[in-house]
């Protein structure tokens, strides 16, 4: 494939958490925006990673530093993802449930 006229978006951001048990919170693993930013989601889908798109939460959580655990503030909004991840993997939700991420105003 030549990709001599191919340009990234710009626009585009994205960011990787990772959560272990061991962890109080999720990490930030990985962020960026353009070019890293497409392939920070393209491996996410190589990998079987669902991708989840929320412009106001990828904006918040690309005030985090690069391995520094997520916010308090942040913790809700993580979680319904996580457990929406859970229940659309066992079968029991499906992707138009996937939850509102809102903008929160306490972190900024």
């Amino acid at each position: 494939m030549n990709n001599a006229g191919f340009k990234p978006n710009a626009n585009q951001h994205a960011i990787a958490l990772a959560y272990e048990a061991s962890d109080y919170a999720p990490k930030v693993v990985a962020k960026g925006r353009g070019l890293i930013a497409e392939q920070i989601i393209a491996k996410a889908k190589e990998n079987g990673v669902f991708v989840h798109e929320s412009k106001d939460l990828v904006a918040l959580l690309m005030q985090v530093d690069l391995d520094d655990h997520i916010p308090p503030e942040l913790y809700l909004a993580i979680a319904e993802i996580l457990a929406w991840l859970y229940r659309l993997e066992a079968g029991t939700a499906s992707a138009e449930d996937a939850p509102f991420i809102y903008k929160h105003d306490n972190y900024r």
